[in-house]
Formats: C-alpha cells, sequence, structure tokens
C-alpha cells in the first residue's frame, strides 16, 4: 500500500544486502515513519514479542525471515524456532510459518542450502500473504457493493476494530482489504475506527492507513459501537482475525465480542476477514481451547502520544490500582455472519469451511 505515494511492504530484504530483513516499526505510527533493520534472530523475536511487527499475517511473515536469519547462526533451527514461537501465543500464523521453514529446510544439507531455502520459503510465505489479502479484497468488495446498492448510491458505513489492515499483514490488510477495493472501485464508503484500547492500534494504525489511502473515516471511542448500531450507522462490521477454529470460532483483539453482541442484537452483519493461515485445523472450541495473551499491565496504566514534536508516554490510572490485560477474546461462530478468504466467502461454520477447503477433510 502507499505511504506518501510510494509503495510499501510492512516487511522485506534490505536491497542490496539480503542478509538484513526491513520492516515498519510500527511504534511510531502514526506520528513518525520509522524503518527497522533485523540482522538476526534475536532482534527479529523482539520486534515480534515488543510489537514493533504485529497482526496475524505480518507476525508470520516476521517468523519465515526470523527462521531465515537463523541460518545464518547454527545448523540447527529447533532453537530458532522455539525462540520464535515463545513470542506471541494466539497467532496461528506465527507457527504455521515456523513449521513450514522446518520441513522446508529438513532435507537441507548445507548451510548454504539452508540458507537459499529458508530465503525462499520467507519469500513465499510473504507474497502469499500479500495475494491472499488481495483476493480477500476481491471477494468482500461485492458484500460492499450489494449493501451500496441497497442504499442507493449512499456511502457504506463499515466498523473496524483493532488493525486488520495492511499493516498487520504483508499488503492489502484482511477487513480493510476489501473496503480499499470498493474505494478505489468508486463505491462510496466511510470507516468507523474503534481506538481500540489499551495499544490503540484502531486510532493509531488504521486511521493512519485509510487516510493514506484516502478513505473517509472517523475514528470512535471502543464503546460507542452499540450506540452508532442501534442508530442505524452502522452497515457492517469487517473485523480481522488472529486464530479462526475450522468450525468458525474468532479470536481476535480484545473487544471484538462485544462489538459482535451488538451487531447481532441490531442485526447488523458481522464479518471476520481472514486468510486461509490463520485457521487452526487443530482446534474445535475456541473459547476453551485458544490460548489468550495476557500482556503487561503497564499497557493499560500508560499511553503515548505526541506532544510538542515528541512521542511521550503518561500514567492514566492510579499509581495504587493493579491492572489486567488480555490481549484477545473469542467470538463464538454464531455471532459471525460469514468468513471472507482467499477462496471465497463461508459461513462460520465446519461444513461451510470445509467445502471451501475440502482438502482439510478428515486431517
Amino acid at each position: 500500500m502507499n505511504v506518501r505515494g510510494q509503495h510499501y511492504r510492512t516487511i522485506w530484504p534490505k536491497p542490496g544486502d539480503e542478509r538484513v530483513i526491513q520492516l515498519i516499526d510500527q511504534r511510531f505510527l502514526p506520528h513518525q515513519f520509522v524503518i527497522e533493520e533485523a540482522r538476526t534472530v534475536a532482534e527479529m523475536a523482539a520486534a515480534i514479542r515488543e510489537m514493533h511487527v504485529r497482526g496475524a499475517g505480518l507476525i508470520g511473515a516476521a517468523a519465515g525471515y526470523g527462521m531465515y536469519l537463523a541460518t545464518f547462526e547454527s545448523d540447527d533451527l529447533r532453537a530458532a524456532a522455539e525462540q520464535l514461537k515463545a513470542t506471541r501465543p494466539t497467532a496461528v500464523n506465527l507457527s504455521w510459518a515456523i513449521e513450514r521453514q522446518l520441513r522446508n529446510n529438513s532435507a537441507a544439507k548445507s548451510a548454504e542450502e539452508r540458507q537459499r531455502v529458508a530465503f525462499q520459503t520467507a519469500g513465499e510465505i510473504a507474497d502469499e500473504d500479500a495475494e491472499y489479502c488481495r483476493r480477500i479484497g476481491e471477494h468482500g468488495v461485492e458484500l460492499i457493493r450489494s449493501l451500496s446498492e441497497k442504499k442507493a448510491g449512499a456511502p457504506v458505513n463499515i466498523l473496524t476494530h483493532c488493525n486488520a489492515g495492511w499493516l498487520a499483514f504483508v499488503d492489502y490488510g484482511s477487513a480493510t482489504s476489501p473496503i480499499y477495493a470498493a474505494h478505489d472501485a468508486g463505491i462510496p464508503v466511510h470507516v468507523w475506527v474503534d481506538e481500540t484500547r489499551p495499544r490503540s492500534q484502531g486510532s493509531k494504525l488504521t486511521a493512519w492507513e485509510l487516510g493514506q489511502h484516502g478513505v473517509p473515516h472517523t475514528v470512535i471511542a471502543d464503546n460507542a459501537g452499540g450506540h452508532l448500531m442501534q442508530r442505524g450507522k452502522v452497515d457492517a462490521v469487517m473485523v480481522g482475525t488472529d486464530r479462526t477454529t475450522y468450525t468458525g470460532d474468532v479470536a481476535n483483539k480484545i473487544g471484538t465480542y462485544l462489538k459482535a453482541l451488538a451487531a447481532k442484537d441490531n442485526a447488523v452483519p458481522f464479518y471476520v476477514a481472514l486468510p486461509s493461515s490463520s485457521f487452526d485445523w487443530n482446534i474445535c472450541d475456541g473459547v476453551k481451547e485458544i490460548p489468550i495473551e495476557e500482556r503487561g499491565s503497564e499497557e493499560v496504566n500508560y499511553a503515548d502520544g505526541w506532544h510538542e514534536g515528541e512521542q511521550i508516554e503518561v500514567r492514566v490510572t492510579p499509581a495504587s490500582s493493579p491492572a489486567a490485560n488480555f490481549g484477545f477474546d473469542v467470538t463464538p461462530r454464531q455471532l459471525v455472519t460469514g468468513l471472507i478468504t482467499e477462496r471465497g466467502i463461508c459461513e462460520a461454520n465446519e461444513e461451510s469451511i470445509l467445502r471451501l477447503f475440502p482438502e482439510r477433510r478428515g486431517r
């Protein structure tokens, strides 16, 4: 996608030096555009753990490139795999990319072959992520087109939560890909952007990238979504997911479940967009089985922002008050209208999902 009119991906090998992986450091957005360089698996692991990069697809791509960097440090990639897997427990793309690297490298006979295979595999993971997200846009735009036709050309109002945009993937995004496709096709669209506390990925990241693309949008407090739905100001909710079971339960940023409940109560369609790499084909019950990341309390106790030319941090809670920071929640399948994947749109249930992915039957 575009930054000041120039195309970027979120992660890429450094031109002229493929032993260095460059990435957009999202901690400084929207106020500064910073490109970070990772040269070791430890640096990539830190970038994932400390959320220099975040989002399901991008975490997977970063892990893929992290495994490539590990080939320059050791002949045994298992230690690097465990180091990377320990960074973020909820996003299934992380382990998916790592296991893919291990499988592809299992027959490598030399360090040079391991490096070549790992570099090729990391590139394939990144390219597939971008292409799958592009296809999600192709399928999802038809939903927005249909809503636009019912509104006789009035703007379609879509509510998002967190950031499932191109910053969360390699390019295009999942939940935003249909929005970008609609905007580019001339379909009037407006996005309600949940701020998404405590890290404010909506107000910082989604709003920034929508603005870079010229998509009309409005940032709202997290708790305003239900109010807008009650008043008919939301035509659809579109969110992403860090892990979705093969039965249709969806783990996404904390607060998503509440949006789904409000959408159900107000007959607002609730769509989840995801590439197939975000399916967990081994988990049936999302509420019971999906691991929920608990992050440090400092993210709740403090907020950061831009003040007189610099980024500062301020405390927003009493110093004596403890805080809990659950990173994700699970939206049960019965609250999900449909899943938008690179292969098409399906219902959030096992049979419908497996019709799109028949090769997964019986596995």
